[in-house]
C-alpha cells in the first residue's frame, strides 16, 4: 500500500494503488491450473467478448498494451501515407507515436480550459484538405463531448479514433466510452480502472477491420500458412494469464466505479474551501470516472504544480504532474514538429499548474483525508 522514502522511514501515500484481491488469484491460479499462459483456454477470447459486450461493440482483439492498440487501431484504418489526424496537444505521447508509426501527420489543437478535453471548434479550426482522421482523448475519464466530433467527423468523411484508455465505465449521454467512432481504444496498464498490469484492447463494429488486425497483432502472418509474414505486423499478443486477471477486474467494475466517486466527493468536500484549485468537472451528460483526481493551481497562488509536489511529498504524500503538452516534447521537435507555444496556452497552463493526487480505489478514507490535511497545510 505504502512506499518509503529514500533514506528515511516515512511512509508515502501512493498516487496509485492497482486493487488486486482473491478474484484476480483465483482466476489466474485456475488459468494456470489449466496451463494457460499464452492464448489458451479461451480467457482471452472470454475477456475480448465481455469487454466488447460491456462497450456495445461487435468486434474486439486485446493486445500487450495501450500504446499497441493505439498503432494497431490507426494500422485498421488504412488512411493514406501523409494523411492528418487531428488529435489533442495535452496528451500523452503514445497517440502521436501511433500516428507517426502509420507514416501520418500528427496536427495539434489546444483543449478546453474547464473539461481538459479535445473543442469541436478547434478540431473545425484545424481542418484541411489532407485531415483523414480525429482523435478524441477522453481525459483522466471525463468523455469528450463526442457529438459535435462526430457530426463534424460525418460531414468530412473523416474517420474517428477513440483513445477511451482512462475511461473505463464512462458513459456519455448514454453511451459507454468505447463505444463511439470507426474503432476505440482502452488501456489496462496498473493504474488503470480496469487492469491486467500491462494490456490494452482495440475495439470495432466494421468486420473489414478484423482479419487485418489479427495478422497485425501475430506479426504479418497469414492465417493460410503459419510462420508467413504476409504484410506489416508486431508481436502484440495478449496472455492468458492477463486475461483470467482482466476477467475478474470486469466483474467488480461497479465497486471500482463508486470507490472512484466516493474518493471524488471527499476530496471535492475536502478541497472545496480551498481558493485557488480547479476541480475536475462532470458535465450532466457525461459521467466522470475520475481515474484521477486533478487539481489546477491558479497562478494566483504563487506556486506551481512541482513546488506543491515537492511539499506533499515532503509531507508523506506521493503525487505526479499532468501530462506535457506535445508542442513541448524533444522528440516531436527533433522530427521537425515545432508548432508555437502561443498557440496552446491551455495545455501549457496544464502541465505547469497540474498535479494528481492519490486516486488509487484501495485508499481508505483516514488516507483521503490525511492527504487532505496535507494540501491545506501547504496552500494554508
Amino acid at each position: 500500500m505504502f512506499s518509503r522514502r529514500p533514506g528515511q522511514g516515512v511512509l508515502l501515500i501512493p498516487v496509485c494503488q492497482p486493487w488486486i484481491d482473491h478474484r484476480e488469484q483465483a482466476r489466474a491460479s485456475e488459468a494456470l491450473a489449466q496451463g494457460c499462459l499464452a492464448g489458451g483456454g479461451g480467457y482471452v477470447n472470454a475477456f475480448e467478448t465481455q469487454w466488447a459486450s460491456h462497450c456495445h461493440r461487435t468486434h474486439a482483439l486485446a493486445v500487450n498494451n495501450g500504446t499497441a492498440a493505439l498503432e494497431l487501431a490507426v494500422h485498421c484504418l488504412n488512411l493514406p501515407p501523409g494523411s492528418e489526424v487531428i488529435l489533442p496537444d495535452f496528451t500523452i505521447i503514445s497517440c502521436v507515436r501511433a500516428v507517426l508509426s502509420q507514416g501520418l501527420i500528427p496536427v495539434f489543437v489546444d483543449v478546453d480550459p474547464i473539461t481538459w478535453n479535445l473543442r469541436s471548434d478547434a478540431a473545425r479550426a484545424a481542418l484541411t484538405d489532407r485531415t483523414a482522421a480525429l482523435m478524441p482523448v477522453h481525459m483522466y475519464g471525463l468523455p469528450v463531448d463526442m457529438d459535435p466530433l462526430l457530426s463534424l467527423a460525418e460531414a468530412h468523411q473523416l474517420k474517428v479514433i477513440e483513445d477511451a484508455a482512462e475511461a473505463h465505465g464512462a458513459v456519455y449521454r448514454g453511451r459507454p466510452c468505447g463505444s463511439f467512432g470507426d474503432i476505440s481504444v482502452f488501456s489496462f496498464y496498473a493504474n488503470k480502472i480496469v487492469t491486467t498490469g500491462e494490456g490494452g484492447m482495440i475495439l470495432f463494429d466494421n468486420p473489414a477491420f478484423l482479419a487485418p488486425a489479427q495478422r497485425y497483432r501475430e506479426l504479418g502472418f497469414d492465417p493460410e500458412r503459419r510462420f508467413r509474414s504476409s504484410g506489416p505486423g508486431a508481436n502484440l499478443r495478449f496472455t492468458a494469464l492477463q486475461a483470467a486477471v482482466g476477467l475478474a477486474q470486469i466483474e467488480k467494475l461497479d465497486e471500482s466505479l463508486a470507490r472512484k466517486q466516493h474518493l471524488a466527493q471527499r476530496y471535492r468536500e475536502g478541497l472545496g474551501d480551498v481558493p485557488g484549485l480547479q476541480h475536475p468537472v462532470s458535465d450532466p451528460d457525461s459521467g466522470h470516472v475520475y481515474w484521477m483526481y486533478g487539481i489546477v493551481l491558479d497562478e494566483s497562488l504563487q506556486l506551481d504544480g512541482a513546488t506543491l509536489i515537492q511539499r506533499l511529498h515532503a509531507l508523506g504524500v506521493d503525487s505526479r504532474p499532468f501530462f506535457l503538452g506535445m508542442h513541448e516534447q524533444p522528440y516531436l521537435h527533433q522530427l521537425g514538429y515545432c508548432p508555437s507555444p502561443e498557440a496552446f496556452p491551455i495545455s501549457r497552463r496544464l502541465a505547469r499548474q497540474g498535479v494528481y493526487l492519490p486516486s488509487g480505489t484501495t485508499l481508505t478514507d483516514s488516507e483521503i483525508d490525511r492527504v487532505i490535511e496535507a494540501v491545506h497545510t501547504v496552500l494554508r
